[in-house]
């Protein structure tokens, strides 16, 4: 059915009283004033139509509902300050026109802007969805996120490590750093934080901030092909490893060994507390690791065979290795005690407090404080285990027994993969043996002091 159509100059009156017959579709009124200006009616209502012609084509397009448009513009101030506020239906109809006048059809210009305009609101919405992933993915998250990650693979104590270090030589000194997106951390900035540690001479510290942060960063890198790296390394981006341009430090390695006079007061040293146990028993098995001590429960020791069980998590491990210490009288004495303890208490672990296992921290603290009361030069838990290890190769035990006594340098192939024999005869034999060292120690005499100087 055609369209009625009438002309005439478009009046609000006109408009009003314009309305679409009863059986028809839709009918027209055309302007007079702007040709190119129509109001449909039809039976749900009346809006505003632009008609044109291009390339011999009829463009209609719909400008809205006659009840939303003006039928002129509505302007604001005068002379140079006059302002358009709501355009008119005829001055838009005059905009389309002169569009269709350069050959431009109106439709497709509508479409390009609505296509431009949604490829704006979806860069902004990048840009700001980027923008808070950087704000969020800082380097400060990326360094906590890298020691949960050591927490969730059981090691606790370099976990505890790392927070340390980066608390103390990254987030406090330089909270520029620890706030900037950790993808846009650059080495030179990596560079100053190292440089500072050793320009305090502080050079094994400078060399294990150094790696700790490379590990973090490597880690971040390789999470999104590495199934074993937690999801939560992925969306900070990181493509580039900024430690790796910095010169890894080569950590020179202590030599400290304690002589038979200082461990002699070292064992003197040593009261009842637990801290001193823990320190004591480490000495008395052959010079344990303390962290492996303190992860000790109640049944990992077996009464029978006087056998005690510790788990070593070190290094690249991703299953703790089960290292089996066949004890002698004295240190399996201790741990008897130390197990009756914890039953009594219903604890789990063999060195607790309050119920909690002990920090791994407080037997080094003690070490220390027992140390400074000797005088001298001072020393550390992997002193005193450096000692251990020297008295025992003087005892004549071998290196292959003392790495399965100590539990270090069982890598390669014939360990991981052949080598099944369990050792417990040799080590047994190894720690009584140590145990009459120990007891020999204790019962000499200090050295006399001579006076160099000439002086009785």
């Amino acid at each position: 059915m055609k369209a009625q159509s009438n002309r005439d100059r478009l009046t609000l009156a006109r408009i009003d009283a314009f309305q679409c017959p009863p059986g028809k579709q839709q009918v027209f009124l055309r302007d007079t004033l702007s040709p190119r200006l129509a109001v449909r009616a039809t039976q749900g209502g009346k809006a505003f139509v632009f008609e044109g012609t291009l390339d011999g084509k009829l463009i209609r397009i719909t400008l809205g509902d006659c009840r939303d448009w003006p039928l002129e513009s509505t302007w604001s101030g005068k002379g140079a300050n006059r302002k358009e506020i709501q355009r008119g239906a005829r001055q838009e109809a005059a905009r389309l026109q002169s569009m269709v006048d350069q050959g431009i059809d109106p439709r497709e210009a509508e479409r390009e802007q609505k296509a431009a305009r949604a490829a704006k609101r979806a860069e902004q919405e990048r840009v700001r969805k980027e923008a808070e992933a950087r704000a969020k993915h800082t380097t400060r998250a990326l360094l906590e996120a890298y020691s949960r990650h050591l927490e969730a693979k059981g090691k606790r104590a370099s976990a505890a490590a790392t927070r340390t270090m980066f608390e103390r030589h990254v987030f406090t000194p330089f909270p520029e750093v620890a706030d900037k997106p950790a993808r846009d951390v650059a080495p030179l900035e990596i560079a100053a934080i190292v440089r500072r540690v050793m320009e305090k001479g502080k050079e094994r510290t400078a060399g294990a901030l150094r790696s700790y942060l490379s590990a973090a960063y490597n880690a971040a890198a390789r999470a999104p092909f590495d199934a074993r790296l937690p999801s939560d390394l992925i969306p900070f981006a990181v493509e580039v490893n900024p430690v790796q341009p910095i010169a890894a430090i080569p950590v020179k390695p202590r030599d400290r060994t304690l002589t038979p006079d200082e461990l002699r007061a070292y064992m003197n040293g040593l009261g009842d507390e637990l801290a001193d146990q823990a320190l004591r028993l480490a000495l008395y098995a052959g010079g344990q690791r303390i962290a492996q001590l303190l992860r000790a429960r109640v049944e990992d020791w077996s009464p029978d065979t006087k056998t005690m069980r510790l788990f070593d998590a070190k290094g690249r491990r991703q299953t703790p290795r089960e290292h089996l210490l066949p004890l002698a009288p004295k240190a399996a004495a201790m741990v008897s005690d130390l197990v009756t303890r914890a039953k009594e208490q219903d604890a789990p672990h063999l060195f607790f407090q309050r119920r909690r296992r002990m920090d791994a921290g407080t037997p080094g603290k003690r070490l220390a404080e027992i140390a400074a009361a000797m005088g001298g030069e001072p020393f550390t838990v992997a002193d005193v285990r450096r000692t251990c290890e020297t008295l025992l190769a003087g005892m004549g035990i071998s290196r292959e027994i003392r790495a399965q006594l100590l539990s270090h340098g069982l890598a390669g192939v014939q360990v991981a993969h052949y080598d099944r024999h369990s050792y417990a005869d040799e080590k047994r034999r190894a720690l009584a043996k140590w145990e009459r060292r120990l007891a020999a120690i204790a019962a000499e005499k200090p050295a006399k002091v001579v006076n160099i100087r000439g002086g009785k």
